[in-house]
């Protein structure tokens, strides 16, 4: 439930408090009248209980004041719990329009009383209506700066994605620089996985400690749904078969909890496929087209929910080259 410093029923403050303990009384004309009025605002037994003793066992040492002073600050010190208590005697009190319940002799001023009352929710009421309106338009501002950031955002992608499309496609046209082509098809993916904010670490070298030879090379690294995946990437005339499978899967199971995404230009053959889907046993490794990589690009379609409904059908069907719609 929210909360204004200006809501009258929120606490009573010091000037509201008097107001009611001076009005109440005058709204009824017997010290009973007084505690049904605060039973029917919602005022629990169980503090009028030894009030209403009061009246009724020693009712010339108690007066219509003193029992609203009391309840007033009982439910005002229980904050929250009583805070629909509180709104529904100030309701009850502002509502009155008819003087009839009074004696005669406290009409004139329980009107002023009242009167008085109303002007002071007004105001505060107005105060409150006032900063809720501006913490709306703020919140909305906000909202609406929110939405023009992540336009923007989404237009730099598309930027972004357009360009890693067009390097991708020129990598067709290096039939005849092999290697060439196979570095850049490590910065063109490498530059997809950074617009969808996947890429953790682009390629890299880990060398024998001491020493300036080259132990492995990781092509790439991404993050999905809290997990690491080490990214091989190749581009070689053939299908990928099992001796350059082999090499990734001893990065792989050298890496604990660590599961892998390999890519390949011209797909896989049979005895690499079947030698991933002997491990799936024990480790995550997921076998992707390039192929499928084009077609989302043309497709500009999710590069993560591609991803991950390809690990979803790994993982199920114990298929590594687990083939997804696009």
């Amino acid at each position: 439930m929210e909360k204004s410093p200006m809501d009258v029923s929120y606490h009573y403050p010091p000037e509201v408090f008097s107001l009611l303990v001076d009005t109440i009384p005058l709204l009824c004309k017997s010290k009973q009248d007084v505690i049904l009025f605060l039973k029917g605002s919602g005022v629990s037994n169980s503090d009028l209980h030894d009030l209403e003793h009061r009246v009724k066992t020693d009712r010339q040492n108690i007066n219509k004041y003193e029992i609203v002073r009391t309840c007033l600050q009982r439910i005002n010190q229980k904050g929250d719990s009583e805070i629909r208590t509180r709104r529904e005697l100030i309701k009850r009190v502002v509502e009155i329009e008819e003087f009839s319940c009074c004696w005669e002799g406290d009409r004139l001023k329980a009107k002023g009383l009242v009167s008085e009352i109303r002007k002071i929710v007004n105001i505060k009421d107005t105060f409150t209506k006032i900063n809720q309106e501006r913490a709306r338009e703020k919140d909305q501002q906000a909202q609406a700066s929110k939405i023009q950031i992540e336009k923007e955002k989404e237009k730099v992608r598309k930027e972004s994605i357009q360009k890693i499309k067009s390097d991708l496609f020129y990598l067709f046209s290096l039939d005849n620089e092999p290697h060439k082509r196979g570095k850049l098809l490590e910065k063109v993916l490498n530059d997809l996985f950074k617009s969808f904010e996947i890429l953790i670490k682009e390629d890299f070298k880990r060398a024998i400690p001491n020493q300036s030879t080259t132990m492995e090379q990781i092509d790439g690294v991404i993050e999905l749904d809290g997990n690491i995946y080490l990214v091989e990437m190749k581009w070689i005339q053939e299908a990928v078969g099992i001796e350059t499978i082999a090499q990734h899967l001893v990065r792989l199971f050298n890496r604990g909890d660590t599961k892998a995404i390999f890519i390949a230009a011209n797909g896989f053959k049979e005895t690499a496929i079947a030698q991933c889907r002997e491990v799936l046993s024990q480790k995550t490794i997921v076998l992707c087209s390039l192929e499928e990589i084009v077609m989302l690009l043309e497709r500009s379609a999710d590069l993560k929910s591609f991803l991950k409904r390809k690990i979803t059908g790994t993982t199920l069907y114990k298929e590594p080259f687990f083939k997804v719609e696009i």
